[in-house]
């Protein structure tokens, strides 16, 4: 698979192994296969796939206790597929991750490396950070010249991340737990400081890198729980699609590769 050339049955083999035949998966993904419709969480991992090959050295960003939570068997894959998988989170959570080699309980901002890794992803992390141009400087000084950053986060401007931004935190597990039954200990404060296209660009650029890859996600999970709201949400993105136009709920994919030497923003 070419990482960057990411083609349909590419992300259908993904949604294969994540829940099965067809025939037989379960209702939601069944659903989802039937308006013809993949996850943001599908795509980001059938391109994570392409990148991880046999010597590939990765580092994953804060995530927690899961490489992909909705693809356990992928992160299994793709974790013995690669020499080295460096887990690093500030968070008690990285202490469960069954899949990394190596876990790093500190920010992205304090890790220092005897290496230079080729693949470094940032899954639904990059809305947390305070500190984002310190976190891409990390990001440079540890990611090889031709190495690649994958970042996949929330649309700083899409509906829910606007809810959010608005709500108080205390109440952010509630509103997350009624849509998606997360748990407590996976909900964090959010900071928005790099979650438009435009922000991502100029931070990688400062940061000696370039876009290699960017697309907009359609997200129709807000009510994935629920049949009704999700037929309705999914046959409304069938619509806007036919006509080329994104969902308002979306989420962001980039890919910034580094370069030799940092360019002018």
């Amino acid at each position: 698979m070419n990482a960057l050339r990411l083609f349909p049955a590419d992300v259908e083999l993904t949604f294969r192994m994540k829940h099965g035949d067809p025939r037989t998966m379960g209702p939601a993904p069944r659903r989802r296969a039937a308006f013809g419709y993949f996850t943001p969480d599908d795509i980001y991992e059938a391109l994570v796939a392409g990148y991880v090959q046999e010597g590939t050295a990765w580092i994953d960003v804060g995530g927690g206790r899961d490489v992909f939570p909705s693809n356990p068997r992928l992160a299994r894959v793709l974790a013995q597929r690669c020499r080295t998988l460096i887990g690093i989170d500030p968070s008690e959570t990285i202490d469960e991750n069954p899949f990394v080699h190596e876990r790093v309980k500190l920010p992205i901002e304090d890790y220092r490396a005897p290496q230079r890794f080729d693949l470094a992803t940032l899954r639904m992390v990059a809305e947390h950070f305070e500190r984002p141009e310190a976190a891409v400087a990390s990001l440079s000084r540890l990611v090889r010249p031709g190495g690649a950053v994958v970042v996949y986060t929330v649309n700083r401007w899409a509906p829910v991340p606007l809810a959010t931004a608005l709500v108080p935190f205390r109440l952010h597990h509630a509103f997350k737990r009624l849509l998606w039954s997360t748990e407590e200990k996976d909900t964090f404060p959010v900071a928005y400081m790099m979650n438009t296209r435009a922000r991502l660009l100029e931070l990688f650029r400062a940061g000696g890198f370039r876009e290699r890859h960017f697309r907009y996600l359609d997200d129709c999970r807000t009510f994935h729980q629920f049949r009704i709201l999700n037929c309705i949400e999914l046959a409304f993105w069938r619509v806007l699609s036919a006509l080329g136009v994104h969902y308002p709920e979306t989420c962001l994919l980039g890919v910034y590769e580094r370069l030799a030497a940092p360019t002018a923003s």
